[in-house]
């Protein structure tokens, strides 16, 4: 099976990092300052210059090839659907035939993407996250989205927010992370796949790994905060 020989994820931490409390409150405290680059800003206001603002927007975030972009557009199809990823080669292939309409691809840094949507007041009605990098070693929290310093900008786009991981640990600290910025008690899951919405969930779904999913309802959301 081409796809079946995917390897789980491998590595020292067995529970939820004992940190991540910690570092989520200094987040909070301090914010995030960091500029905000002109390149940026110009991929947002081009992909933004082509939003009918009567349609709901759907955010794939991290969409590496884009095969999610494209299977949300379709399911969808009355909203502007966005895809975002850091790299143009992931973005440029794996996409045979013509794309749907309400798509646009944007290659931006996520954590610039997602501050522009809040200083911008722009809410969301679906936010996905799918299989983002796990950053599996015990001193790589602050690379995970949830350990980031723009994590309290991500509840503020409201949304209905799905999260996908092969790793459970992952999915765990990310909705006690949600849970202590939005209050939301929404737990982890475990997710079949028959119909893959990533390659990476069809190589994890075939390797035979298990799949976990957390979802929350942030719509009622307050969208205001640090940017």
């Amino acid at each position: 099976m081409m796809y079946g020989n995917s390897r789980g994820i491998s590595s020292r931490q067995d529970t939820v990092h004992d940190k991540l409390e910690r570092l989520l409150e200094r987040h909070l405290a301090s914010g995030f300052e960091r500029p905000i680059p002109d390149v940026a800003r110009e991929a947002f206001a081009k992909v933004m210059a082509d939003h009918d603002a009567s349609m709901p927007i759907v955010l794939d975030a991290g969409c590496g090839v884009g095969w999610s972009t494209l299977t949300l557009a379709r399911e969808y199809p009355d909203h502007f659907v966005i895809g975002v990823d850091q790299s143009s080669d992931r973005i440029e292939r794996g996409k045979p035939g013509e794309q749907a309409p309400n798509v646009r691809f944007v290659r931006a840094d996520l954590v610039d993407f997602w501050r522009l949507l809040h200083l911008h007041g722009v809410r969301l009605a679906r936010h996905y996250l799918l299989y983002p990098n796990p950053w599996p070693k015990i001193g790589h929290l602050s690379r995970r989205w949830h350990g980031h310093a723009v994590f309290p900008v991500i509840p503020l786009l409201g949304g209905e927010l799905e999260l996908r991981t092969n790793w459970r640990i992952y999915a765990d600290e990310f909705a006690l992370a949600m849970n202590r910025l939005t209050g939301h008690t929404d737990g982890v899951t475990e997710y079949q796949a028959p119909t893959p919405l990533t390659p990476f969930e069809r190589k994890y779904r075939d390797s035979g790994q298990r799949l976990w999913r957390y979802c929350t309802d942030l719509r009622a959301h307050p969208g205001t905060g640090p940017a």
